[in-house]
């Protein structure tokens, strides 16, 4: 098992357009943020954590976390998930 590899696509201060590549096992830790974040699934499939209710997503699924809410997942299938953020991250510059 290891951490998702990071990829920041595109950014400006109102906005920013990553990719977090997962094998199988991968975790993402539960955490909470103040940004908005929409996820869009490009492949693979997971199970997802948020504010204590499980749900699996697969290709092509998408769901937006508000802020402050406490999320994680771990990864079943290899793939990728793209994830925007608003505000930018700036801990990912």
């Amino acid at each position: 098992m290891s951490d998702p590899v990071r990829t920041v696509l595109a950014h400006s201060p109102e906005l920013m357009v990553v990719r977090f590549a997962f094998k199988a096992g991968d975790r993402g830790a539960l955490h909470s943020h103040p940004h908005v974040q929409s996820t869009y699934v490009r492949s693979g499939r997971y199970r997802f954590t948020m504010d204590g209710r499980e749900f699996e997503v697969g290709p092509s699924d998408a769901f937006v976390i508000p802020s402050g809410a406490e999320h994680g997942c771990l990864c079943l299938e290899e793939g990728e998930l793209i994830d925007s953020f608003t505000p930018r991250r700036d801990d990912f510059l």
